[in-house]
């Protein structure tokens, strides 16, 4: 649910990052256009919709051996959902989803990988941590935004299985990499254009434009 926080420069000044787990079942759907459509999972608010929720950012996933990881660093618990994340998901390294496989969530949903989460003011806020941004950055484990591609009820403890994948080789944390630290990278990602998420395919586009133009075209 959405609450007000000082550490959030949305809109009203409201956030919903706080995600907590779930037993019963969840509906996931597509999310309508960016900027008016919000969350692709059903009770889930979205309160800033420039940044988040939209088509392409309907559902948000972490990897539980990646919280683990961050605990450790932090000397914290890290419980699910403390990343803001709507999936939570065990055994699967989300640093190499490709932009554009699907999953199959549960019996009926499916999901499609668009990028990974770009970290924000509200991010850093919430966890409290010094330099969060830039640490968040450097890990370049972003874990993977989804559009939902096939609407269906997802439980905790249902299998996530990979159905599909493209062959361009893009991967979530090579996109990420590209976007933030490895700018000379972002000509080469844009094959795998059709899939991404709009702010890292804009990044890329006005990247390869003014810096690439031959390889723009």
């Amino acid at each position: 649910m959405p609450r007000v926080v000082p550490y959030t420069d949305a809109p009203g000044g409201a956030t919903g990052i706080d995600k907590q787990p779930v037993t019963g079942p969840v509906r996931v759907a597509p999310a309508g256009p960016p900027g008016v459509g919000g969350s692709g999972v059903g009770g889930d608010s979205v309160c800033d919709l420039r940044f988040h929720g939209g088509a392409d950012r309907a559902v948000y996933a972490f990897a539980r051996e990646d919280l683990d990881d961050w605990q450790r660093e932090l000397g914290r618990a890290l419980g699910n959902g403390s990343f803001g994340e709507n999936l939570t998901v065990l055994g699967m390294d989300l640093r190499h989803a490709l932009i554009g496989e699907r999953w199959r969530v549960g019996p009926d949903a499916v999901l499609e990988v668009t990028g990974g989460r770009i970290p924000c003011r509200t991010f850093a806020g919430w966890l409290e941590e010094k330099g969060w941004v830039r640490r968040f950055t450097l890990a370049a484990s972003p874990g993977a935004m989804l559009r939902v591609i096939e609407p269906g009820d997802i439980t905790a403890c249902d299998p996530v299985t990979i159905i599909s994948r493209p062959s361009h080789g893009v991967t979530v944390s090579r996109l990420f990499r590209a976007v933030t630290t490895e700018r000379t990278t972002l000509p080469a990602v844009l094959v795998a254009a059709p899939w991404m998420e709009r702010e890292q395919l804009e990044i890329a586009q006005k990247y390869t434009a003014k810096y690439a133009p031959q390889a723009a075209r």
